[in-house]
């Protein structure tokens, strides 16, 4: 029987970990386009990326998957050179994986002022006819609040100041965003969103890829939300610092979706 897409990109994950060989199989060995800009193009280059890994030393627990149309997203927990947390999009062409993105931030080391993990939290995807509204509610925050800055739509998108916070950095509610953003403020710290490349959604959660700068360096944010009764309850997210061209061992560029 067929395995789902989804399924595939569980299996082909924890391969990582464990090395079993059937899993590559489910990427097109003659078209695979990667956006990891540390990793070389092709189904060559993910081999040559395994290859540098030091022996039994990668673990690959995947929390949360999700797929919205040819596309399959995923939040895992790896040790992959270390600890990280890893959001992974993986598209597929009749079957077959012909393209990835990822985004990976260095696991915290402690939970966030809320007690909260990067990866803790709720998990049952709900809601499934709701996927494009819920999109349509995440991207128009997204654009309305990090982009535009237009604070004074912020109080509209939450159920007053019930929101679950898994940022390591970042109190729950919107008094700990208020907080946080006074903290960075004060330091000399600017989070800038510039530009929302991607929505992917599956019912109750909505995951956008966004461009813009942390700290004045060029930053890609990917975050996830989960949306309750039309409002916004839940969010995790993971930054990574994009690499400069002269160092980027592919071409493809970290978004091009």
């Amino acid at each position: 029987m067929e395995i789902s897409n989804k399924e595939k990109v569980i299996a082909l994950l924890k391969s990582i970990e464990t090395g079993a060989q059937e899993p590559v199989g489910y990427i097109n060995p003659h078209k695979y386009i990667q956006h990891n800009l540390g990793v070389a193009d092709g189904l060559a280059g993910f081999g040559a990326l395994l290859q540098q890994l030091p022996p039994n030393s990668a673990k690959v627990n995947t929390v949360r998957a999700f797929e919205d149309g040819n596309f399959v997203f995923t939040q895992t927990d790896y040790n992959f050179f270390g600890p990280k947390i890893g959001f992974d999009i993986f598209r597929f062409e009749n079957g077959k994986i012909v393209e990835h993105w990822d985004n990976l931030q260095e696991t915290s080391a402690n939970p966030n002022p809320s007690g909260n993990t990067m990866i803790d939290g709720a998990i049952e995807i709900k809601d499934i006819d709701k996927t494009e509204e819920n999109k349509t509610l995440v991207k128009n925050f997204v654009n309305d609040i990090l982009v535009n800055g237009k604070m004074e739509k912020l109080a509209g998108y939450f159920d007053g100041d019930n929101y679950i916070q898994h940022n390591p950095n970042i109190a729950n509610g919107l008094s700990g965003l208020g907080k946080a953003l006074e903290y960075m403020a004060s330091q000399g710290i600017t989070m800038k969103y510039d530009k929302v490349h991607k929505v992917l959604g599956e019912g109750n959660f909505v995951l956008t890829v966004s461009e813009g700068s942390f700290a004045n360096k060029p930053t890609s944010f990917y975050d996830l939300f989960r949306v309750e009764n039309g409002k916004i309850a839940e969010h995790w997210d993971v930054m990574e610092t994009i690499a400069p061209k002269d160092e980027s061992k592919n071409n493809n560029g970290k978004f091009n979706f």
